[in-house]
C-alpha cells in the first residue's frame, strides 16, 4: 500500500512539523512559522502525485 515516495513525503512532513517546533519554542517565531506552512503544502504534494500516479494506472 505505501511506497517509497509515500514515506518520502511523511518523512519531509515530519522534519517540517518538528524543525518548525524547534524554531518557534527558541524564540524564532517568525522562522517557526514560515516552516510550518510548508507542512499542509508537502502533503498536498504528496497528495497530488499519489493521485496522478493512481490515474495513470487506471488509463492503462
Amino acid at each position: 500500500m505505501f511506497k517509497k515516495s509515500d514515506f518520502f513525503f511523511l518523512l519531509a512532513v515530519m522534519i517540517s512539523f518538528f524543525v518548525s517546533g524547534l524554531l518557534w519554542f527558541t524564540g524564532q517565531q517568525m522562522e517557526g512559522i514560515f516552516t510550518a506552512i510548508w507542512v499542509p503544502a508537502i502533503l498536498g504534494f504528496g497528495i497530488y502525485f499519489k493521485l496522478m500516479v493512481i490515474g495513470a494506472d487506471r488509463d492503462e
